[in-house]
């Protein structure tokens, strides 16, 4: 049997279709990650502006030692929620290409398909966690008093 033209192209489109999906999540892990960046930018920004404190008095108050420690923590969860985020944008890039390589070369990788994208989702539930967990910390921290 002669395989038509349009055989190809409906195999390309459906291909096509397929990774449309993907780059969607792409797009949720690339704002989770500008959102990330803020974050840790924000708790530089605070940790620059303690030690200037602590460099000008010279000593470091029970308070200013406890709110660096809490932005040490703080830091250390937004570089992880980086990490998991970046981890798994690279996994859907992955799923992407291996889509299109399979679909170039007439092979059947739907089980490495199906793999990345769950390595993908592990990644990004991680990096939400991390995230949870580092909002509920900087909450917590804040004292508001009425008075």
């Amino acid at each position: 049997m002669v395989r038509m033209p349009d055989d190809h192209l409906v195999a390309i489109s459906r291909t096509i279709q397929l990774a449309v999906a993907p780059v969607f999540l792409l797009t949720a892990l690339g704002t989770i990650l500008g959102v990330l960046s803020s974050r840790l930018f924000r708790v530089v920004d605070r940790v620059r502006v303690l030690n200037a404190r602590v460099a000008d008095s010279g000593e470091c108050a029970d308070p200013v030692a406890a709110e660096l420690a809490l932005l040490a923590k703080r830091r250390r969860l937004v570089n992880h929620a980086i990490t998991s985020a970046t981890m798994a944008a690279l996994l859907v890039c992955l799923l992407i290409a291996f889509a299109f390589i399979g679909f170039t070369i007439h092979q059947d990788f739907s089980l490495v398909l199906a793999w990345l994208f769950v390595a993908a989702m592990v990644a990004f539930i991680l990096a939400l966690l991390f995230f949870l967990r580092e909002v509920v910390l900087a909450v917590s921290s804040v004292n508001i008093n009425p008075h």
